[in-house]
């Protein structure tokens, strides 16, 4: 079946998060929103139409998690990323940030240290600072072409005894690796040597390009698998972070338990009935559609990356492994963070991230949602090339 994504329904006036805030974010509507990490796509309509079927029974009361849903992203995971999980040990949860303050919770005690590597998603830091733990950063090192790795040496020599968690964002937002098998050993080893911990957000799981593999942390080998706590989910991939489901999977029975206690002290309950239904479609129909998916993707970012060669003076764009989440080097426009914010919202009449949020790191930085429909791309693009155009002419 071909799929088609070259326009997409229109989100004005539907309260959508990323339109309904844009005077309170931006102090302005006129413009375009390309910052949180959710598709102006459509969600595939076979995902639609499960649920369509579903409201064709007149009560939505209370349900368990069906077994079929868990079954069918276990069969997802297997055949997409090589990774096997048991059943039992599956937790439902709303988000993976809910799930990330459980694990925290579950972990760690009040000033105990988790590790984050910056730049990174903001709530990784967040989540750790509301819960009154340390802050422990380890950044990412940036290598000559722009890309970013693990800084081993920095980790070993931030870890004391009171270190307890490390939260992993793999793939990475916003830097957009897919970490190699090489890289998460050398994460395994120092976790293991110093009882660390690692829970391993992996939403972005499978929004992959240039034939690039991911490799889920619990699939390295048993000691990973023995210390990890894995984020898993549709939420991404599909464009349905409306429907509020994604999955914990924990294999260390001790872990289990204490996830449990802390989880339980929650009351996640079992979700909705509608996200259960939408959760199971998608994994088990959804295949063809995200190879479509990944291939338009793909192209939006090739737009970006010409338009930022055009005018290197100014942009650098990250090399991209995975997401749908450009990183951009802004710093040959020679702005302040509050500057080159300003130079977004008025001249280019974009709505992004400013790196900065994503830590000290991102310091001259913005992130680009390129998960839109053709025909904004095309908007984004040609609204950033007027204002990079205009800037140029105002030098010369």
């Amino acid at each position: 079946m071909k799929y088609d994504f070259t326009t997409a329904a229109s989100r004005e006036n539907t309260n959508a998060e990323k339109y309904t805030l844009r005077e309170e974010l931006f102090g302005t509507n006129e413009l375009l929103p390309a910052w949180v990490a959710d598709m102006d796509i459509d969600t595939p309509e076979f995902v639609l139409n499960a649920v369509k079927k579903r409201l064709e029974h007149p009560i939505t009361g209370y349900e368990e998690v069906p077994k079929e849903a868990f079954l069918a992203q276990m069969k997802w995971m297997k055949k997409m990323h090589n990774v096997s999980y048991e059943l039992e040990d599956f937790f439902y949860s709303h988000s993976v940030v809910a799930s990330m303050h459980v694990a925290i919770e579950a972990f760690s005690e009040k000033g105990d240290g988790v590790i984050v590597q910056t730049p990174v998603y903001p709530p990784f830091f967040h989540s750790v600072m509301n819960l009154e733990r340390k802050l422990v950063k380890n950044p990412l090192q940036q290598n000559n072409d722009g890309s970013y790795s693990f800084d081993i040496k920095d980790l070993k020599s931030k870890i004391d005894a009171k270190t307890k968690l490390l939260l992993l964002c793999s793939p990475h937002n916003p830097v957009g690796r897919v970490w190699r098998e090489e890289e998460l050993l050398e994460i395994v080893q120092v976790c293991k040597e110093h009882n660390i911990i690692v829970f391993s957000d992996e939403i972005h799981c499978d929004l992959l390009y240039n034939s690039k593999k991911h490799t889920p942390f619990a699939a390295l080998n048993e000691e990973a698998k023995s210390l990890c706590v894995s984020a898993i989910g549709v939420g991404k991939t599909f464009n349905m972070a409306g429907f509020s489901m994604s999955s914990v999977v924990i294999s260390n029975a001790i872990l289990k338990e204490k996830f449990k206690k802390a989880y339980e002290r929650v009351h996640f309950a079992q979700g909705s009935v509608l996200s259960h239904v939408a959760f199971t479609a998608a994994y088990r129909e959804g295949e063809d559609w995200l190879v479509a998916l990944r291939e338009h993707l793909y192209k939006n970012y090739l737009m970006l990356e010409k338009l930022c060669e055009k005018y290197s003076q100014y942009l650098k764009l990250t090399p991209i492994e995975a997401t749908y989440l450009a990183w951009i080097d802004c710093r040959g426009l020679q702005l302040s963070n509050n500057k080159l914010r300003e130079f977004f919202i008025e001249e280019a009449k974009l709505g992004l991230n400013a790196g900065l949020s994503f830590g000290r790191e991102g310091s001259g930085f913005m992130r680009l949602n390129f998960g839109v429909s053709s025909a904004i791309m095309q908007e984004i693009i040609s609204r950033l090339e007027s204002a990079l155009q205009r800037r140029t002419i105002d030098k010369n």
